[in-house]
Protein backbone atom coordinates (compact mmCIF):
# COMPACT_ATOMS: atom_id res chain seq x y z
CA UNK A 1 0.00 0.00 0.00
CA UNK A 2 3.08 2.63 0.80
CA UNK A 3 4.62 1.84 -2.28
CA UNK A 4 1.18 2.49 -4.30
CA UNK A 5 0.90 5.52 -2.27
CA UNK A 6 4.58 6.82 -3.50
CA UNK A 7 3.79 5.50 -6.71
CA UNK A 8 0.63 7.58 -7.44
CA UNK A 9 2.24 10.58 -5.24
CA UNK A 10 5.19 10.47 -7.76
CA UNK A 11 7.91 9.88 -5.28
CA UNK A 12 8.54 5.81 -6.21
CA UNK A 13 12.22 4.95 -5.13
CA UNK A 14 13.98 1.51 -6.40
CA UNK A 15 15.18 -0.02 -3.13
CA UNK A 16 18.86 0.65 -4.38
CA UNK A 17 17.85 3.94 -4.06
CA UNK A 18 16.17 4.63 -0.51
CA UNK A 19 18.69 4.08 2.38
CA UNK A 20 19.39 0.68 4.38
CA UNK A 21 17.93 2.47 7.54
CA UNK A 22 14.52 3.24 5.31
CA UNK A 23 14.50 -0.27 4.32
CA UNK A 24 14.57 -1.55 8.07
CA UNK A 25 12.43 0.51 9.14
CA UNK A 26 10.18 -0.31 6.47
CA UNK A 27 10.72 -3.77 7.14
CA UNK A 28 10.25 -3.79 10.94
CA UNK A 29 7.06 -1.76 11.46
CA UNK A 30 4.68 -2.59 14.41
CA UNK A 31 1.31 -2.01 15.25
CA UNK A 32 0.74 0.22 17.90
CA UNK A 33 -0.94 -2.32 19.86
CA UNK A 34 2.45 -4.82 19.41
CA UNK A 35 4.96 -1.49 20.28
CA UNK A 36 2.60 -0.53 23.44
CA UNK A 37 2.84 -4.71 24.66
CA UNK A 38 6.90 -4.41 23.99
CA UNK A 39 7.38 -1.70 26.00
CA UNK A 40 4.86 -2.55 28.63
CA UNK A 41 6.80 -6.16 28.68
CA UNK A 42 10.33 -4.65 28.76
CA UNK A 43 9.69 -1.76 30.99
CA UNK A 44 7.94 -4.74 33.34
CA UNK A 45 10.83 -6.61 33.24
CA UNK A 46 13.46 -3.71 33.80
CA UNK A 47 11.37 -3.19 37.22
CA UNK A 48 11.50 -6.62 37.95
CA UNK A 49 15.90 -6.65 37.18
CA UNK A 50 15.56 -3.64 39.76
CA UNK A 51 13.47 -5.22 42.43
CA UNK A 52 15.51 -8.42 42.49
CA UNK A 53 18.14 -6.15 42.87
CA UNK A 54 16.75 -5.13 45.58
CA UNK A 55 15.90 -7.86 47.44
CA UNK A 56 19.47 -9.12 46.84
CA UNK A 57 20.38 -6.48 49.11
CA UNK A 58 18.06 -6.97 51.59
CA UNK A 59 18.92 -10.80 51.79
CA UNK A 60 22.67 -9.92 52.45
CA UNK A 61 23.57 -11.25 48.74
CA UNK A 62 25.76 -8.18 48.50
CA UNK A 63 25.85 -4.70 46.83
CA UNK A 64 27.37 -5.95 43.75
CA UNK A 65 24.73 -8.30 43.44
CA UNK A 66 22.29 -5.41 43.60
CA UNK A 67 24.49 -2.86 41.43
CA UNK A 68 24.16 -5.49 38.76
CA UNK A 69 20.32 -6.51 38.81
CA UNK A 70 19.92 -2.61 39.00
CA UNK A 71 21.71 -1.72 36.48
CA UNK A 72 20.08 -4.28 33.90
CA UNK A 73 16.92 -3.34 35.09
CA UNK A 74 17.51 0.99 34.37
CA UNK A 75 19.33 -0.40 30.56
CA UNK A 76 16.03 -2.87 30.06
CA UNK A 77 13.44 0.09 30.56
CA UNK A 78 15.55 2.28 29.08
CA UNK A 79 15.26 0.05 26.02
CA UNK A 80 11.58 -0.46 26.39
CA UNK A 81 11.19 3.47 24.69
CA UNK A 82 12.53 2.13 21.35
CA UNK A 83 9.04 0.03 20.78
CA UNK A 84 7.41 3.70 20.99
CA UNK A 85 9.58 5.55 19.16
CA UNK A 86 11.45 3.14 17.58
CA UNK A 87 15.16 2.44 17.65
CA UNK A 88 16.61 4.89 14.91
CA UNK A 89 14.20 7.61 16.22
CA UNK A 90 15.12 6.98 19.90
CA UNK A 91 18.56 6.96 19.49
CA UNK A 92 17.90 10.35 17.39
CA UNK A 93 16.17 11.91 20.27
CA UNK A 94 18.51 10.69 22.71
CA UNK A 95 21.51 12.25 21.09
CA UNK A 96 19.67 15.41 20.30
CA UNK A 97 21.40 18.84 21.47
CA UNK A 98 19.41 19.48 24.09
CA UNK A 99 19.51 15.90 26.32
CA UNK A 100 23.16 14.69 24.99
CA UNK A 101 25.35 15.43 28.23
CA UNK A 102 22.22 13.55 30.21
CA UNK A 103 22.57 10.56 27.82
CA UNK A 104 26.45 10.43 28.15
CA UNK A 105 26.05 10.59 31.62
CA UNK A 106 23.39 8.29 32.00
CA UNK A 107 25.38 5.51 29.71
CA UNK A 108 28.53 6.29 31.46
CA UNK A 109 27.21 6.02 34.79
CA UNK A 110 25.87 2.41 33.62
CA UNK A 111 29.31 1.35 32.32
CA UNK A 112 30.91 2.53 35.33
CA UNK A 113 28.33 0.78 38.12
CA UNK A 114 28.74 -2.70 36.35
CA UNK A 115 32.79 -2.35 36.34
CA UNK A 116 32.83 -1.30 39.53
CA UNK A 117 31.11 -3.97 40.93
CA UNK A 118 32.05 -7.36 38.43
CA UNK A 119 35.20 -6.24 37.17
CA UNK A 120 36.90 -4.24 40.45
CA UNK A 121 34.29 -5.65 43.32
CA UNK A 122 34.46 -2.65 45.01
CA UNK A 123 30.76 -2.43 46.12
CA UNK A 124 31.11 1.14 47.73
CA UNK A 125 32.35 2.91 44.30
CA UNK A 126 29.39 0.74 42.72
CA UNK A 127 26.97 2.08 45.07
CA UNK A 128 28.33 5.89 44.07
CA UNK A 129 27.16 5.20 40.14
CA UNK A 130 24.35 3.41 41.50
CA UNK A 131 23.47 7.10 43.00
CA UNK A 132 24.76 8.89 39.95
CA UNK A 133 23.41 6.80 37.97
CA UNK A 134 19.70 7.67 39.59
CA UNK A 135 20.75 11.25 38.78
CA UNK A 136 21.39 10.87 35.69
CA UNK A 137 18.53 9.14 34.75
CA UNK A 138 16.50 11.25 36.08
CA UNK A 139 18.07 14.89 34.85
CA UNK A 140 17.45 12.66 31.36
CA UNK A 141 13.89 11.77 32.06
CA UNK A 142 12.79 15.50 32.93
CA UNK A 143 14.37 16.40 29.33
CA UNK A 144 11.08 15.02 27.74
CA UNK A 145 9.03 16.92 29.97
CA UNK A 146 8.81 20.86 29.16
CA UNK A 147 10.27 22.84 31.42
CA UNK A 148 10.77 20.45 34.02
CA UNK A 149 14.42 20.66 34.09
CA UNK A 150 14.02 24.52 34.54
CA UNK A 151 11.31 23.96 37.22
CA UNK A 152 13.94 21.77 38.98
CA UNK A 153 16.59 24.53 38.45
CA UNK A 154 14.60 27.17 40.49
CA UNK A 155 13.52 25.22 42.93
CA UNK A 156 17.03 23.94 43.77
CA UNK A 157 18.10 27.32 43.45
CA UNK A 158 15.63 28.68 45.93
CA UNK A 159 16.25 25.49 48.80
CA UNK A 160 19.86 27.01 48.57
CA UNK A 161 19.57 30.60 48.91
Amino acid sequence: MDKLRRALSGHDQCDEESGIMTQISDGTTLSWSTRIKGFAICFIIGILLSFLGSFALFLHKGLTVFAVFYTLGNIVSLMSTCFLMGPVNQLKKMFASTRIIATLIVILALIMTLYAAIKLDKPGLALLFIIIQSLAMTWYSLSYIPYARDAVKKTVESCIT
